[in-house]
């Protein structure tokens, strides 16, 4: 956005980056408003910060501009799509994200994430959060698997992680936003940390091994071997990453990934 103000518009760049900056400080801290449209209570936030620095005309083209980045940004890699689709082929794969009903079904609908799940649960429509156990025994009960048979992948410790390891889902597998692990909570343990989506591959078997004997075993395994770990070592390391709730079909196990709630510019905080 801040290229676009200067030049589309010819504003100082000093007053872009305020309004930039006045705008995703209103937006994170509400980023939704029952009693408005998301159309409308978003353009308000920006004629709010345009029009401090009298710039409260560019409202509609600003807004406009900033929509369509964002899905630009938000929009799935085709290698990532290929991977769900993989996944898919011996899964069931479901979404649990934190934020409110409207915005985050907006970004449901407009990235088209429904053919790629089996269950989508957002917290605005629900009584929990996470990392209140809770929304994962809810999200496991759509599945129709126990806890422990599923697997939970996501990008931040405190919800993410903490609450599949309170659930007592049967792995978790952190993904640090950007690949950050300097400020982590070192009390809080994944089984698995991850860099590079396709590396989850070498955690969860597909192709020729979906729907055998040997994948079975290899799955259990896993999943016994996570909560051995949990109980008395470090987590493991492996360079990969990814989002999503799983299921594995005709098999006890489901992987679990939960995050269009994630901290990063190009998610639920308006950026």
């Amino acid at each position: 956005m801040h290229e676009h103000f200067s030049t589309k518009y010819n504003v100082p760049n000093d007053v872009a980056d305020e309004i930039t900056s006045t705008y995703l400080h209103n937006f994170r801290r509400c980023p939704d408003n029952i009693d408005l449209s998301l159309d409308v209570w978003r353009q308000h936030l920006w004629c709010q910060a345009l029009s401090q620095h009298k710039y409260n005309s560019l409202t509609s083209a600003i807004y406009e501009k900033w929509l369509e980045l964002r899905y630009k940004y938000l929009e799935l890699k085709p290698e990532t799509l290929a991977l769900l689709q993989s996944l898919r082929s011996c899964y069931r794969l479901a979404i649990l994200t934190n934020g409110p009903s409207n915005a985050q079904w907006e970004k449901i609908n407009r990235l088209h994430l429904t053919k790629y799940f089996d269950c989508i649960l957002v917290s605005g429509d629900l009584p929990w959060e996470k990392p209140d156990p809770n929304i994962f025994y809810a999200a496991c009960n759509h599945l129709g698997v126990a806890p422990s048979e599923c697997v939970m992948v996501g990008d931040k410790l405190e919800t993410d992680i903490q609450g599949a390891n309170v659930a007592r889902l049967g792995c978790s597998i952190w993904m640090p936003l950007n690949g950050d692990t300097a400020n982590a909570n070192t009390q809080i343990k994944p089984d698995f940390t991850i860099f590079d989506l396709k590396d989850l591959l070498n955690i969860l078997p597909i192709s020729e091994y979906c729907h055998s004997d040997n994948s079975t075993i290899k799955t259990k395994t896993m999943m016994k071997n996570a909560m051995m770990r949990r109980n008395s070592g470090p987590s493991a390391t492996m360079k990969t990453t990814t989002t999503s709730m799983i299921k594995r079909l005709h098999q006890p196990i489901s992987l679990a990934d939960l995050d269009l709630d994630n901290g990063n510019s190009n998610s639920s905080d308006g950026s």
